[in-house]
C-alpha cells in the first residue's frame, strides 16, 4: 500500500487573522510584533510585508527600516490558538490521521481515504479532496491554506512551500527526482545554514548536485550523510507522530554563586542554544516558541516566552531570541 501525505500550511497565519478581523489591514504590509520604536522582534509578517524582506524573528527596528509603511500589530496569541483549534477541527473531519506540527501547520495521512486502483488515480482523488478542504477553510474561517501532496512527509512539505499563498501542488513519485533537481539544497529537511555552507564548499548548491555527488557524504555532514542522500532523491520513511511526541526541549544551569552579570548569563544562553540546536536536529524537529526562565535565590521565578510563525532550528536564532527575552526580565 502506497502512502499519500498532505502537508497543510496556513498562509501568513498570524497576519492573515489580523487582516481578516480588521478590514482596514487588508492588502497592507502587516507586521505582527513589537513596534520599531521599542526593543522587540517580529512574530509574523503578511505577504505584503515579506516583499520588503521582513521575516519572523527579525528585530522590529530592522523590519521598520525595511518596510517604513509597515503596520505593526501586537500579537494576540489567544486569538491565534482559538483559530487554530477551529481549523484543526475542520482538518480532523476529513477522517485522516493528523500530526499537528504547530498552530498553523499539519500533516495528514490520507492513504486509506484516497486509496484507488492506481497511484495516479489516488493522487487525483487526493487533489480533489485537498481542493475541497482548502475551500472549506476559506468559506468557514475566511482564511487561505496551501497544501502539498506526495508519498511522504519530506516531499509533501516541499510541495506546500512550492506555490504559496493559496496553492495546491502534487509531486508524483515518478516525477520527484526531476522536481527536486533545480531546488536549493537548503530546501531539504535538516539542512540549515551550517550544513548548507559545508555543502557549498564542495560545489553542492542544488539538490541535483547532491544527487550526483559521488563521494561519501558522511565525510561532510557526519552520520546525517546517508539520510541526506535519501532525502535528495525524495525518499523519506518517517511516519506521522500522533502519540507522545516531544513538546519541548530545554536546558538548565544552576550557578554555584548567584549572579546577575549579563555577560555570564548570555554566555550560558549561547551554550544552551547550541545544545538545543543539536538536539532539535538529532530528533528532526524545529521550534516555534523560545522560553527563558530565571530563578532567583529566594526561588522567585520569572518566565518570558515568544512564539514565531516560522519555525527555527539554528543556534544563533535561538540565542538572539533568548537574549531578547532575558532583557525583558
Amino acid at each position: 500500500m502506497y502512502r499519500i501525505i498532505f502537508h497543510l500550511d496556513m498562509d501568513a497565519f498570524y497576519a492573515s487573522v489580523e487582516q481578516r478581523d480588521d478590514p482596514d489591514l487588508r492588502g497592507k504590509p502587516v507586521i505582527v510584533g513589537s513596534p520599531p520604536t521599542q526593543r522587540g522582534v517580529v512574530c509574523a509578517a503578511s505577504y505584503e510585508a515579506r516583499k520588503f524582506g521582513v521575516r519572523s524573528a527579525m528585530a522590529s527596528i530592522t523590519a521598520g527600516r525595511l518596510c517604513p509603511k509597515g503596520i505593526f500589530v501586537r500579537p494576540r496569541m489567544d486569538a491565534y490558538r482559538d483559530e487554530s483549534h477551529r481549523i484543526m477541527e475542520i482538518i480532523a473531519s476529513t477522517g485522516a490521521t493528523v500530526e499537528q506540527m504547530s498552530v498553523d501547520e499539519a500533516y495528514l495521512d490520507m492513504s486509506s481515504i484516497c486509496q484507488n486502483e492506481t497511484m495516479a488515480a489516488s493522487l487525483e482523488k487526493a487533489r480533489t479532496l485537498a481542493a475541497v478542504l482548502k475551500q472549506r477553510i476559506k468559506e468557514e474561517r475566511r482564511l487561505t491554506a496551501t497544501i502539498g501532496i506526495a508519498s511522504n512527509k519530506l516531499l509533501a512539505k516541499i510541495a506546500s512551500d512550492h506555490q504559496k499563498p493559496d496553492g495546491l501542488t502534487v509531486i508524483a513519485d515518478e516525477e520527484k527526482v526531476q522536481f527536486l533537481r533545480p531546488l536549493p539544497v537548503r530546501t531539504l529537511y535538516g539542512v540549515g545554514k551550517v550544513t548548507e555552507q559545508v555543502l557549498n564548499k564542495v560545489g553542492i548548491s542544488t539538490i541535483g548536485e547532491l544527487q550526483d555527488y559521488p563521494g561519501d557524504l558522511r565525510a561532510l555532514v557526519g552520520s546525517f550523510g546517508p539520510t541526506l542522500k535519501h532525502f535528495a532523491f525524495g525518499e523519506d520513511d518517517r511516519a506521522l507522530e500522533i502519540g507522545d511526541e516531544i513538546k519541548s526541549i530545554s536546558g538548565e544551569e544552576t550557578f554555584l554563586q548567584d549572579t546577575d552579570d549579563r555577560r555570564i548569563l548570555r554566555r550560558c544562553l549561547k551554550e544552551q542554544s547550541a545544545d538545543i540546536e543539536k538536539r532539535l536536529k538529532h530528533r528532526q524537529l524545529a521550534a516555534h516558541t523560545v522560553q527563558v526562565k530565571v530563578r532567583y535565590s529566594d526561588f522567585t521565578t520569572l518566565t518570558r516566552q515568544i512564539s514565531m510563525e516560522e519555525p527555527i532550528v539554528e543556534a544563533n536564532e535561538i540565542y538572539r531570541l533568548a537574549c531578547f527575552l532575558l532583557g525583558r526580565r
